[in-house]
C-alpha cells in the first residue's frame, strides 16, 4: 500500500484506524483486479484453437467487468482519503494472482487458467467482504456487487469445461 498518508479532508468518512484497515483490504483487491485484467488480456491475445472467436470475445466481456470493478475499488480508496496504487511495480510485487504462460495457449487451457485466476480473485474479494462487514458496509456492498458479477463470469467459463 502507498506510504502516502491520508488526505486532510475536513470531513472524514471513517475513523483513521478503520480507514487504514478498510483501504488496506481494498488495496489488496485493487492489485489483484488489475493483475487479473492484464492476465486476461494476455490470454485474449494469445488464445488459439477451436472456438477461438467465442472465447476471444468472452474474455473481452470479462475484462470490461474486471476493469470496471478495479476502477470502483480505486475510487473508493480515494473517497476514503487514501491514494490508490495501481502502478505496475505495486501490482507485480503484491498481486496474489498466479502467473500466465507466455506464447500461444490452446482454448481449453486458456479457459482453465483464466477460470483459476478468476476464482483466486473471487476468493480474495470474499475474504475482504467477510472482514468489511463490521468496518464499512459501503465498501462491503461494493465488493459484493463486483464478486457477484465475476462469479457469473466464472460460471460461464466453467460451463465450457464440462
Amino acid at each position: 500500500m502507498s506510504t502516502t498518508t491520508q488526505t486532510q479532508f475536513k470531513r472524514d468518512i471513517l475513523q483513521d484506524e478503520t480507514t487504514a484497515e478498510v483501504t488496506a483490504l481494498l488495496q489488496d483487491n485493487l492489485t489483484n483486479l488489475i493483475d487479473l485484467a492484464l492476465l486476461m488480456k494476455q490470454a485474449h491475445w494469445n488464445v488459439v484453437g477451436p472456438n477461438f472467436r467465442s472465447i476471444h470475445l468472452q474474455l473481452d466481456e470479462i475484462i470490461d467487468s474486471v476493469r470496471a470493478g478495479s476502477d470502483e475499488v480505486a475510487e473508493r480508496i480515494v473517497t476514503l482519503g487514501i491514494p490508490a496504487d495501481g502502478r505496475v511495480s505495486t501490482v507485480a510485487a503484491d498481486s496474489n494472482v498466479a502467473g500466465y504462460p507466455d506464447g500461444f495457449v490452446k482454448v481449453s487451457e486458456t479457459i482453465s487458467r483464466v477460470a483459476d485466476a478468476l476464482k483466486q480473485v473471487i476468493e480474495s474479494l470474499r475474504s475482504a467482504i467477510e472482514k468489511l462487514g463490521d468496518l464499512d458496509a459501503i465498501s462491503e456492498d461494493m465488493l459484493i456487487a463486483i464478486s457477484g458479477e465475476l462469479e457469473k463470469h466464472l460460471w460461464m467459463l466453467q460451463a465450457q469445461e464440462v
